[in-house]
């Protein structure tokens, strides 16, 4: 069961928003793209209430529908803990917004001083942030084109929950950013200020146009 969203938010969106991107890093200095990726800066928020809304939508599943089965219960579930988690990590659970200081205990573990756990240990940041690009380019890239070529065969439940083939445009403005990125860097040339702010912004989206349509494929079928 296919479903489908206007180009604007798969396909335009994504486009126009990299083009920005690149017409800033171009044209702003180095001093003003820093004050934009900064804990405070519009990256920031953007990413923060696209994980927002991405919880909201885990939220209208449990209390909005009538269908429900043990696997989509985990899944939006699971959606709704990683969502609620990284959106506070992004604000370090509101301190970016209200500025208030980080004790002095916790400033010693934390390598930015500030109140979230993601500074704290490559297994509340680096790790998951991994798992999550792993889980974009196999969903959103590598899956639908083996499943295409009809390599790749899935249980039913399995297949319902797989992101649609749309989602592929978002996935390569994930990948192929950190590609040449990553390869650019090995000639100490940075093509962005910050690419892990920009990198985060397509992933977190992803995640949101994901749970979206999953959310409306369990309304289609509720109605069917």
């Amino acid at each position: 069961m296919e479903q489908r969203i206007s180009k604007i938010y798969w396909l335009w969106i994504p486009i126009i928003t990299m083009a920005i991107q690149i017409v800033l890093e171009i044209t702003l200095s180095g001093e003003i793209l820093s004050r934009l990726h900064s804990e405070n800066g519009p990256h920031e928020l953007i990413e923060f209430f696209i994980l927002v809304l991405s919880f909201v939508v885990c939220l209208l599943y449990f209390f909005k529908t009538e269908l429900k089965n043990r696997l989509l219960n985990f899944w939006f579930g699971l959606a709704a803990i990683c969502c609620f988690y990284v959106a506070g990590e992004e604000i370090s659970w509101g301190q970016h917004i209200w500025d208030w200081a980080t004790p002095e205990y916790w400033k010693e573990v934390n390598d930015q001083e500030e109140t979230n756990l993601h500074n704290t240990s490559s297994w509340f940041d680096q790790k998951p942030r991994l798992i999550l690009l792993i889980g974009i380019v196999f969903g959103g890239l590598i899956a639908p084109f083996l499943k295409i070529k009809n390599y790749l065969k899935l249980p039913q439940n399995l297949d319902f929950i797989m992101p649609s083939p749309l989602l592929g445009v978002i996935a390569g403005f994930v990948i192929i950013p950190h590609i040449l990125e990553k390869t650019f860097k090995i000639f100490d040339i940075n093509i962005f200020a910050r690419f892990s702010e920009v990198e985060e912004l397509y992933m977190f989206y992803f995640v949101l146009l994901y749970l979206v349509m999953l959310y409306q494929k369990v309304i289609k079928l509720q109605k069917t």
